[in-house]
């Protein structure tokens, strides 16, 4: 039986799930607010898909040590619904060795790298101020009583005292985040010695509240925000994020810059992280996915230069694995087309990035994504995004300027075309 059969999946989920469970049933023993035990109104709210460290072969750098000791790592997240109490997940999926997390805490972000003064609260572990994760599993934090909005800008702090190789991570993160030496998760004002716009270890941001489900979006660079403005939210899952917002559905943006349909290397396949960034989560309602373009642009370049290109047979039926998986665990899925991507990446390494024949290929599976009728729904981000005078390339108006990646307005276009009501099935 395949490791990606429906079967196993719905396995694999069930044993997540009780695992998750008991530590939700831990974590709140211990909690101040333990009262609340019997509430099911726990959903996430933003989302850092982990990625595993590469080789020092691989062309892009990894923007991060190899390791850290005595170390206090800060960064910023900005949650899509809010709410009165909060659990922060890190994860030690591609660790070979126990994590130790020696602190944690999480306040409204300040000026840069400050916490907003008197907002600061220290994070607990089965009541416990560190924990140490096993290698190859999330740790979760005790409910927190701290409400907080939607849209709200948090700044997390993690104190790493051991030497702790820098494994597992999230390449593209989009906003700047500090090191700094000794413990300061307890410090408001920060000092900071190396700053990098990578995530390290948090995964998943929580709250309690009323709500009415969340919608992950599976993708690549153009959903991670490469080509938004760094510190901005202006990915178009962001601006996704503001249109659900007041509907309380919250909006986790499960791209992986890199990330591909088929193969691993920035970031595992899409079908083999489908039960952590998807299946997993709770009260998921819709998915959107929006993959392909490294299958099709990666092979023969620096990034796989031993690879042969898929063919659309091979695409498809990729595609269709998705689908089954998704829909398997009850979850609707929106199938997204490939956006224009002629002259991609020109004058740099990866000049060879766009082809003429990749983009027949591209065009092939567009035609499969909007006419097959396999997905649930279609957003054609293609048609959104291309020049009209030039179907094969991305709109001036909306190219961050590596005519890959959208900029902002662009971003933005992509979150209108979504349709709400077709995402949502109503």
């Amino acid at each position: 039986m395949s490791l990606h059969s429906p079967y196993v999946s719905g396995g694999l989920r069930q044993i997540r799930s009780s695992i998750l469970a008991a530590a939700f049933a831990l974590a709140t023993t211990f909690s101040s607010s333990a009262t609340f035990a019997g509430d099911r109104s726990w959903v996430s709210t933003w989302m850092a898909s982990p990625q595993p460290i590469w080789d020092a072969d691989f062309p892009l750098p990894a923007k991060i040590p190899a390791s850290v000791t005595d170390q206090t790592f800060r960064q910023v997240v900005r949650v899509s619904i809010g709410g009165s109490r909060m659990r922060l997940v890190f994860s030690n999926a591609y660790g070979d060795r126990p994590l130790r997390i020696g602190g944690a805490s999480v306040g409204i972000e300040g000026d840069k790298d400050a916490v907003a003064a008197g907002t600061l609260h220290k994070l607990t572990f089965g009541g416990k101020d560190e924990i140490v994760v096993t290698p190859g599993a999330p740790a979760i934090s005790d409910p927190l009583l701290f409400s907080v909005d939607a849209l709200a800008k948090l700044t997390v702090s993690m104190y790493l005292p051991d030497e702790t190789p820098l494994t597992t991570f999230h390449w593209d993160g989009r906003q700047t985040a500090w090191f700094g030496e000794g413990n300061q998760t307890q410090a408001e004002s920060f000092t900071a010695t190396q700053t990098t716009d990578a995530r390290v270890f948090l995964s998943e941001l929580m709250v309690d509240t009323p709500n009415d489900g969340a919608v992950v979006v599976i993708g690549d660079s153009i959903t991670d925000g490469n080509g938004a403005t760094l510190d901005a939210d202006a990915r178009w899952p962001d601006f996704l994020a503001e249109r659900l917002a007041p509907q309380r559905i919250a909006v986790l943006n499960a791209g992986i810059s890199g990330g591909r349909l088929l193969r691993d290397k920035m970031g595992v396949n899409v079908a083999a992280r489908l039960e952590r960034d998807v299946f997993a989560q709770p009260k998921v309602r819709a998915a959107i996915l929006l993959i392909g373009i490294n299958d099709i642009s990666w092979p023969g370049t620096a990034f796989a230069p031993g690879q042969m290109r898929p063919t659309a047979d091979e695409m498809i039926a990729g595609y269709q694995q998705i689908i089954a998986l998704v829909r398997g665990n009850n979850i609707r899925l929106v199938g997204a087309t490939l956006p224009p991507f002629k002259g991609a990446l020109s004058g740099t390494p990866l000049d060879d990035y766009y082809k003429p024949e990749k983009d027949t290929l591209r065009q092939e599976i567009n035609r499969w994504i909007r006419t097959s009728g396999a997905f649930d729904a279609v957003v054609d981000f293609d048609t959104v995004l291309r020049d009209p005078t030039d179907q094969s390339r991305i709109n001036p108006a909306f190219d961050s300027g590596d005519h890959l990646h959208p900029g902002d307005a662009g971003n933005r276009a992509m979150a209108e075309a979504v349709d709400l009501d077709e995402l949502l099935g109503r």
